[in-house]
């Protein structure tokens, strides 16, 4: 389905997410972005994707990303620094999509995002997340589109593998890589997860060393 990383890799990935993540700073407009430092990695994705699961996961930490059940929570850009030696930032943008949110709120994101977006030269990489039972929406569709248009390169990540056949998973992939044949600053590669049972992060991880090497 993708290409598989080596050995090396995973256990680079392993060692780094075995450091200490820590949040460091929430902004919720762009004059409020904190200073650029190191190589930053964005996660976005559709309200109740899980993208703080994913975080929590990535990092081996319960509640370093704050959960919860209620969509469009997350209003704000958050940061979490990894080990310093590291140089690695994740940041967890805020979910799009949710319908039951008021339109200045939705506009005050969208600002918010692509403002970031467009100035932060240390952003490495967007992982898109969507979710395999559903695949891509509209929605998630005009994401790409910007993320085209900022020249910001970005890689799918479906989540909650675990809940679809794996016949059914295999097809999604399928149909997601060849959406994003189109997009000119997508990566080729899709990766599938389950943040439930520990599925495709060793290769999330280890695609992020990847990319902090290449930044090096």
């Amino acid at each position: 389905m993708t290409t598989e990383p080596d050995a090396k890799l995973i256990e680079q990935g392993r060692k780094l997410f075995a450091g200490d993540f820590h949040f460091i700073w929430a902004s919720p407009s762009i004059e409020t972005l904190p200073p650029m430092a190191g190589v930053e990695i964005a996660f976005a994705g559709r309200s109740n994707v899980g993208k703080s699961s994913l975080i929590n996961a990535l990092t081996g930490r319960n509640a370093l990303a704050r959960t919860s059940s209620t969509p469009g929570r997350t209003q704000e850009l958050i940061f979490f620094d990894g080990p310093a030696q590291a140089g690695l930032r994740l940041v967890d943008m805020p979910g799009y999509g949710y319908a039951a949110a008021s339109k200045a709120k939705v506009a005050s994101w969208t600002t918010l995002i692509h403002k970031y977006l467009e100035g932060r030269s240390n952003l490495a990489r967007v992982y898109v997340l969507i979710d395999a039972r559903h695949g891509l929406k509209d929605v998630d569709l005009d994401v790409l589109k910007t993320l085209d248009r900022s020249a910001v390169s970005y890689q799918v990540v479906l989540t909650k593998a675990d809940q679809i056949k794996k016949s059914e998973l295999e097809g999604r992939i399928t149909d997601v890589r060849t959406s994003l044949a189109t997009h000119p600053a997508a990566f080729p590669e899709v990766l599938a997860t389950s943040s439930e049972k520990s599925e495709g992060i060793p290769e999330l991880r280890a695609a992020m060393v990847r990319l902090l090497e290449e930044r090096r």
